[in-house]
């Protein structure tokens, strides 16, 4: 599984994107999740599972002016 395509090589099976998240210390308010291309969104976090082929990415929205 890659994560912000970089290798994650904490990946085990059972992994959610929750634990995932956690585990980063993702903790900026606004997050963007992508896995393998598509948005996922918050309220699915504890139910999306990961596989070992996976390719999540984890982005932080910022906006500005």
């Amino acid at each position: 599984m890659t994560l912000n395509h970089r290798e994650y090589k904490s990946f085990r099976e059972g992994l959610t994107i929750r634990d995932i998240i956690e585990e980063n210390r993702f903790t900026w308010p606004k997050l963007v999740v992508k896995l393998n291309g598509k948005v996922i969104w918050p309220e699915d976090y504890d139910t999306t599972g990961v596989s070992e082929t996976d390719d999540l990415e984890v982005i932080h929205l910022l906006g500005g002016g």
